[in-house]
């Protein structure tokens, strides 16, 4: 048997599913940043615009898109945070309510999840003993104090992670020569996003050809629409 000392030790093993949370918003985020914005940079530059207006767009395009994921994300996970509360407060009114009856469903969940009674009703007991809403909000919820909902930091990553992505063509667009500005933001910006998606699908454990493609493929849709759009609206200068 082993001894109680080995038993508190953490576990070795890092499973890639803890990752997805975090993974998916920084990888989304940075992939709207500049698919977006290189979107739009080539759409004002296929339609001949001059340098100054492509960068402007640009800037634009970065500042309204990180303060927009930044709402939204705030929007949606403060959402979360209220029903979580909820939850909460009405687990807290039944643990003062009915103690009891509350401990009894607590290891009705042990049970159900393969436990002997005798051992579903001791498990309960100590957990409830030391902290029962915490055991009923894991058990009963699925909230943990790692997953809680923090709107802030979800808005505060959102909004970094986009500007982040969003710079890398506003930054090639800044330093590109007119004539090679929209091939030249095209590449970088299919090559930054092969290399995101890529290293997005490696983190999480899938081939890394495949999460290139599928990233690259949709992004070069993206921008060639927008490029088609820039060409209807011709602009330059007769």
């Amino acid at each position: 048997m082993p001894a109680e000392a080995d038993l508190l030790k953490t576990h070795p093993e890092v499973h890639k599913s803890a990752r997805v949370g975090w993974l998916r918003a920084a990888v989304l985020g940075a992939n709207d940043g500049i698919v977006s914005t290189a979107s739009l940079i080539v759409g004002v530059a296929a339609s001949g615009a001059d340098a100054c207006a492509i960068f402007i767009a640009g800037t634009a395009a970065l500042v309204a898109g990180a303060l927009s994921m930044a709402a939204g994300e705030y929007v949606s996970v403060s959402s979360q945070a209220d029903a979580e509360q909820a939850d909460l407060a009405m687990e807290s009114r039944a643990l003062a309510e009915n103690p009891q009856g509350e401990e009894h469903e607590l290891a009705s969940t042990y049970v159900a999840r393969g436990l002997d009674p005798a051992l579903a009703r001791q498990v309960a007991q100590q957990l409830s003993a030391r902290d029962p809403l915490a055991a009923h909000a894991r058990e009963e919820i699925g909230i943990t104090p790692e997953q809680r909902a923090r709107p802030l930091q979800a808005a505060f990553a959102s909004a970094t992670s986009f500007a982040s992505g969003a710079a890398l063509p506003l930054l090639g667009c800044w330093l590109l020569p007119a004539d090679l500005l929209m091939h030249g933001v095209i590449a970088s910006s299919l090559a930054c996003l092969a290399g995101l998606g890529a290293l997005a699908a490696h983190a999480g454990g899938a081939p890394m050809i495949r999460g290139a493609l599928r990233v690259v493929v949709w992004s070069a849709l993206a921008m060639v629409a927008t490029a088609l759009i820039g060409r209807w609206f011709d602009v330059a200068p007769t």
